[in-house]
């Protein structure tokens, strides 16, 4: 076995600083090649872990005076022996600055240190004041500051006086900005999501939101956008470097119910088509009950301008044994997109479509019968999104909030308000644990009628787990139909945790648990059950990447329903790109 001691430590156990080094006891084979084998540059850095550890920890003045690793007389083993010397602990004393740069004062930077007079001293503290005063001073057009803390010690009051030294600089210009990187990519969709352009003062904000906004893109695998000196004192360039990735998708899902309820579906995408950054979409889905076909095209940026300009054509065939009834829809959607402000985005939509109700069965609900026929939707809508998110397709940080309304009635047959909400908050605690928080909520009402079967809501398979799709909500008991809801809402959480594989093979786990409700329909009597009550579901989900794609397997089990809800076992999706 190595053997790791310690000598000089006195504030800090040997087991509290062995879990700070990176080396370790283990066992030692001369003839294996693995990742634990002796490394004398682990041991370099081991040496730096332990000061830092110590230096925020409040020790200004520790060293490491020697770290020799000896081999054992056996040579099958080596002692490693680290050499200290701790000093004294230190409080932070008196904070101050010293400006060089004009029309900035102390007020302006003060809020910013987090280094607090009394407090115990933590050298971390010092170099997260450092890059906040330095971007305070990047967003004022300072690209080339120099911020140096100075420390004065007081042994005998055993504490650290610092002062924020702030050198002179000269407001900075963007000179130009580089892009590379990009093989398929055009520069101009890279560009357009620059909120810098050459001869705007720089501005450190805007150059990570910069960054921010190329990333969600989704077309790149890693983005990284700095700057460094120009041919001025004054100038600055500003590089964004990427490596793309495929943008094209290929998907499959295939679900499975308690009621040997099979579904599958196909899906076709091109998220950057050409290179120009338009999103193409092809979709069939299909089972023994439904086919759907749709087809959707985005410009971004229609016309050169800031606005995304779409259209979405579909067609769907759809058996609803959860219902007794056949569906088909025929129509089409225009819509189109712009920025209110940075992260806030308002689209605005039409859609027209046609709704047959048709081979209703003869032990139907009554509540359904009535429903048999074609009607005309003629539908304007709007949603409003506030997203900030870290990444838009595979989100571990921040948030989004998104507010839809939706109103029928200018021709066709339909006459309704609805209104949707849903949210999203993601906390990472490292890069595996991690929190997610998700909900969503619709209301609908009818404006001088009932509202139709087929724009209530229905709630379950894929939007609460744990029960199949139109699980849960009012139902017709004597004939088993689900009738859809006019309110609803659905609240998930979901924690990611190691699995302990090794992260390389691409296994992700979640425990997750779903609660919601669906209610309120206009349909009276006897047979019918609308209980505004809660149902909730606990699972586990299972997520593997593998070179063909990205597989999802979730388990769930309703832990609250009513008598008359349906639950479903577990359900497996499958999706690639190419």
């Amino acid at each position: 076995m190595q053997t790791i001691s310690i000598i000089g430590n006195r504030r800090f156990s040997d087991s509290t600083l062995r879990g700070v080094m990176q080396t370790k006891e283990y066992a030692f084979y001369r003839f294996l090649s693995t990742s634990d084998t002796y490394d004398p540059d682990r041991l370099s850095f081991d040496r730096e872990l332990l000061r830092r550890f110590y230096l925020e920890s409040g020790y200004a003045d520790f060293q490491v005076l020697s770290a020799v690793a000896e081999l054992t007389p056996n040579r099958e083993a080596f002692v490693v022996t680290f050499t200290v010397e701790e000093g004294q602990p230190y409080d932070f004393g008196k904070i101050a600055f010293e400006i060089g740069l004009p029309r900035v004062t102390e007020d302006q930077l003060a809020d910013l240190v987090v280094s607090i007079e009394g407090e115990q001293y933590d050298s971390a503290k010092v170099d997260e004041s450092v890059d906040a005063i330095t971007d305070r001073l990047g967003n004022l057009g300072y690209a080339f500051v120099d911020v140096r803390p100075r420390v004065t010690r007081n042994p005998d009051r055993q504490t650290i006086d610092l002062t924020y030294q702030i050198g002179e600089a000269s407001k900075v210009f963007v000179e130009r900005i580089d892009i590379v990187g990009n093989v398929r990519t055009l520069d101009r969709v890279i560009r357009r999501e620059m909120n810098l352009v050459e001869g705007d003062a720089f501005n450190v904000s805007n150059m990570r939101r910069s960054e921010r906004q190329i990333r969600n893109l989704g077309f790149f695998k890693s983005v990284r956008v700095t700057n460094s000196e120009g041919t001025a004192p004054d100038r600055t360039v500003i590089q964004v470097a990427v490596e793309e990735q495929p943008t094209g998708e290929i998907s499959f899902g295939i679900g499975y119910s308690s009621v040997d309820a099979v579904i599958g579906d196909v899906g076709i995408r091109e998220r950057n088509l050409l290179g120009r950054g338009q999103d193409l979409r092809f979709g069939v889905s299909g089972s023994a009950s439904s086919t759907e076909y749709d087809i959707s095209f985005t410009e971004p940026y229609f016309l050169e301008r800031d606005v995304s300009a779409g259209f979405d054509l579909f067609r769907v065939e759809r058996e609803y044994e959860e219902s007794s009834y056949d569906e088909a829809r025929t129509g089409g959607s225009l819509r189109s997109g712009f920025n209110l402000a940075p992260d806030l985005r308002q689209t605005v939509n039409y859609t027209l479509k046609s709704t047959e109700i048709r081979d209703v069965e003869d032990d139907a609900s009554r509540f359904i019968k009535e429903q048999e026929g074609t009607t005309v939707v003629s539908q304007f809508g709007q949603t409003l999104t506030y997203d900030k998110r870290d990444n838009r397709i595979d989100p571990r940080d921040g948030y989004i909030g998104q507010f839809t309304t939706e109103i029928a009635g200018a021709g066709g047959d339909e006459r309704f308000l609805r209104l949707k909400a849903k949210g999203a908050y993601y906390v990472p605690f490292d890069d595996v644990w991690g929190l997610a928080l998700l909900g969503q909520a619709g209301y609908i009402v009818g404006l001088g009628q009932d509202v139709s079967i087929a724009e209530r809501f229905f709630v379950g398979g894929h939007t609460f787990r744990g029960f199949e799709k139109a699980g849960i909500g009012p139902r017709d008991i004597d004939t088993d139909d689900a009738l859809g809801g006019n309110s609803y809402y659905v609240a998930s959480a979901e924690l990611a945790f190691p699995t302990g594989l090794p992260e390389d093979l691409g296994v992700r786990a979640y425990l997750f648990t779903d609660v919601g409700g669906l209610w309120n329909v206009e349909a009276e009597g006897p047979e019918v059950r609308d209980h505004n009550s809660i149902r909730a579901s606990v699972g586990v989900g299972v997520e593997f990447v593998t070179p063909f794609g990205r597989i999802r397997v979730d388990a769930a089990e309703a832990v609250l329903k009513e008598d008359y809800d349906e639950t479903e076992l577990f359900r497996f999706s499958f999706g690639t790109r190419f």
